[in-house]
């Protein structure tokens, strides 16, 4: 058994980066070093080895996902009412945190000569030229690329996303033979993918160190107010869809006790939480949706271990609030259309969220080159990307269950979340 990754190392990597930042601004010597660029080389040393992995992460996952469900001769009917539950669900999310993060706009309390002077002025007009130039033609361009190589060269999400999705269907659907070689080829490539995430997330509390540190040494202390926003953003969309959105859902469509279930769940929400991740949940999720709540062995083998792959809800939700506060941060205008794209790219990259700890990192990314955003802004919030991982994680568990109590309601089971399965409990 993998020895798990202690969150406290990550919460005094941040407490010591805010910390050594406030103490170091840019322009202090220390023996005639200025420490700000230490922070600056090792934190985009850290950044660019979560964009190495982004590429061929996303595109497996989604690959091997696809393939499995066209694969899956157990899915048939449901097939298309799993996929709606989760699509449903997870742009009620999008949509949940897009709402706060535009009622409190926590990107637009950052001082903007700080935030502009943390990457070149070549840089700053090649992202303000990708904004201007962003039309609805782009995008279409961007999502049937022309050569998919150059496509993964440069690191065009969209593309990428958009290949992947036909590549896996088109998987499922020949000669089954070669579906199992090509199927376990990049369902392989993934799990290296997982490995190699896990071996960069071991040096997560340096990376998160120098990241906080050149944020606090470039702006100072005052950026915490924006940072609490941004918390407060993510938290209360979590929130909001978590205990309303999904509570009526499970009333309306699944006619069953949200409170039964939330008691139903307990043991898989509190695992959740505290490893911050649902692939190591998932044997306590399938176990309280199957024995706690009471939805047949056939729906939750299909319903709960796909949800762990494909359906991200809450992570889903935090990339669209992290993306819109860079952009805030950085001056970006999102008008109704940037905005409808971003949630597009939301519900689409979390599809490829692997299931371990700040996987959603390497989302957010996708969806920052995609939008033209600059990666340097998650150093804008990974300070607190630890604890919010811990939440989205037992959010994204807890959409899985409900979808799987939707799909066993409408297919007719009498037995899920009744008082004498309840009373067994």
């Amino acid at each position: 058994m993998k020895k798990k990754q202690k969150p406290w190392k990550v919460f005094i990597a941040i407490f010591l980066g805010i910390l050594v930042g406030s103490l170091t601004p840019k322009g202090t010597t220390l023996l005639g070093f200025e420490p700000y660029y230490l922070y600056d080389l090792l934190g985009s040393l850290f950044l660019n080895a979560l964009t190495m992995i982004a590429i061929p992460l996303v595109a497996t996952s989604i690959i091997t996902g696809i393939a499995r469900i066209g694969n899956d001769t157990s899915f048939g009917r449901l097939g298309g009412k799993v996929f709606g539950f989760y699509l449903g669900t997870s742009l009620v999310a999008i949509l949940v945190g897009l709402l706060f993060v535009n009622i409190l706009h926590p990107g637009t309390g950052m001082s903007p000569e700080h935030i502009s002077a943390q990457i070149s002025g070549a840089d700053i007009e090649k992202h303000v030229v990708q904004q201007e130039s962003f039309r609805i033609s782009h995008v279409f361009f961007q999502l049937i690329p022309s050569n998919i190589f150059d496509t993964l060269g440069k690191g065009e999400m969209l593309g990428v996303i958009f290949f992947s999705l036909i590549f896996g269907y088109s998987i499922s659907k020949i000669e089954s033979h070669s579906s199992s070689i090509l199927y376990q080829f990049f369902h392989s490539v993934f799990l290296t993918m997982i490995q190699l995430t896990h071996l960069i997330m071991k040096i997560l509390p340096l990376g998160v160190f120098f990241l906080v540190a050149r944020v606090f040494s470039q702006t100072g202390i005052g950026s915490l107010y924006s940072l609490g926003l941004f918390t407060l953003a993510a938290l209360l969309g979590l929130a909001v869809f978590m205990f309303v959105a999904l509570p009526i859902l499970l009333r309306v469509i699944g006619r069953v006790s949200p409170r039964r279930h939330f008691k139903a769940m307990a043991p898989a929400l509190i695992t959740a939480f505290s490893t911050s991740s649902s692939s190591a949940t998932l044997p306590i999720t399938m176990d309280c949706v199957e024995k706690r709540a009471g939805v047949s062995n056939r729906i939750c083998s299909l319903v709960i271990p796909l949800g762990t792959s494909i359906n991200m809800s809450g992570s889903a939700l935090y990339e669209c609030v992290a993306a819109m506060f860079v952009a805030q941060a950085y001056g970006v205008e999102m008008s109704f259309i940037n905005q409808f794209f971003l949630v597009f790219l939301a519900l689409i990259t979390s599809i490829g969220v692997a299931g371990v700890p700040s996987a959603s990192l390497i989302a957010i990314i996708a969806i920052l080159k995609a939008m033209g955003l600059p990666l340097e802004g998650i150093g804008l919030f990974i300070a607190v990307d630890r604890i919010l991982d811990m939440c989205r994680t037992t959010v994204n568990v807890f959409s899985d269950s409900c979808c799987a109590i939707l799909v066993a309601r409408t297919e007719g089971e009498k037995n899920v979340l009744t008082k004498e399965t309840f009373d067994a409990i």
